[in-house]
């Protein structure tokens, strides 16, 4: 299957910023006021409806920043362009796709542009929420610490480790000491039959954070009809936005632990 699995998306309404941190320049596609929520788009890149998430975060009083990872900024997702941006990403070396207790080096410069987005922003910190490919990277941005309120919405790194983890030992080591000592927690989300995100995916990160890490495990009943993915994409393709609905609470989950940490 070839057909897009979303419509184009323009993103006129973003402020197309091109910023360089640490030697390194991206475009980071900005919007909103209030303080700073880093949005980390899944595989294949920035598509409809992870803008459209993006737009939720911006209403609920928060200025989104959103980096270009890979992929067509726009481009509507379908499954050859899926597998393409997903083969770059896992050559490239800013990415360590494979390897459980590693942290991507993509990661420094994401903690970078949660400094840099901070004090432009104000409010108490930021937050941050990686999807799927980036859905392990909120969590290593805690050693940023301006960085209070990180989310991992289906952590999928590392590939083909079902228990593996994507972050250094130190590093993780680290970030459970300052979550204990500031009173800090990460939510986590996955849908129960998810093979990108498996439940000893979740069970090794609780193992580590103990009752700092609040992870949700949703029925695949509960996600969006009409894909040809399995239930994976929690907040964005699999999302049934309507009153009630698992997918949306994780939204409304989301969008008030930001607010009660950043506000």
């Amino acid at each position: 299957m070839t057909a897009p699995l979303a419509p184009p998306e323009p993103l006129d309404d973003f402020d197309c910023r091109t910023l360089t941190l640490l030697g390194k320049t991206r475009p980071v596609y900005v919007m909103g006021e209030g303080p700073a929520v880093i949005v980390m788009a899944e595989m294949p890149g920035i598509y409809f409806h992870v803008a459209q998430f993006a737009r939720r975060v911006r209403d609920a009083g928060f200025t989104v920043w959103m980096p270009h990872l890979f992929g067509t900024p726009g481009r509507p997702p379908s499954i050859l362009y899926g597998v393409g941006s997903m083969a770059r990403a896992c050559i490239s070396a800013e990415f360590r796709a494979f390897a459980a207790n590693r942290s991507s080096p993509v990661v420094d410069w994401l903690r970078a542009l949660a400094a840099h987005a901070h004090p432009l922003c104000g409010g108490k910190g930021v937050g941050a929420i990686g999807m799927c490919f980036t859905g392990n990277f909120a969590l290593s941005m805690m050693l940023e610490p301006a960085m209070l309120a990180p989310v991992l919405s289906q952590p999928s790194l590392p590939m083909f480790r079902k228990g593996g983890m994507h972050i250094e030992p130190e590093e993780l080591k680290q970030v459970r000491e300052r979550m204990q000592n500031e009173d800090l927690t990460v939510l986590a989300y996955r849908f129960e039959g998810d093979p990108f995100c498996r439940a000893e995916r979740f069970a090794a990160y609780e193992q580590a954070l103990g009752d700092r890490f609040q992870g949700r495990v949703l029925p695949d009943s509960a996600a969006a009809k009409g894909t040809p993915m399995p239930p994976h994409s929690v907040v964005t393709m699999h999302l049934i936005d309507e009153e009630g609905e698992p997918t949306r609470q994780a939204v409304d989950e989301i969008l008030a632990f930001f607010g009660k940490r950043l506000k």
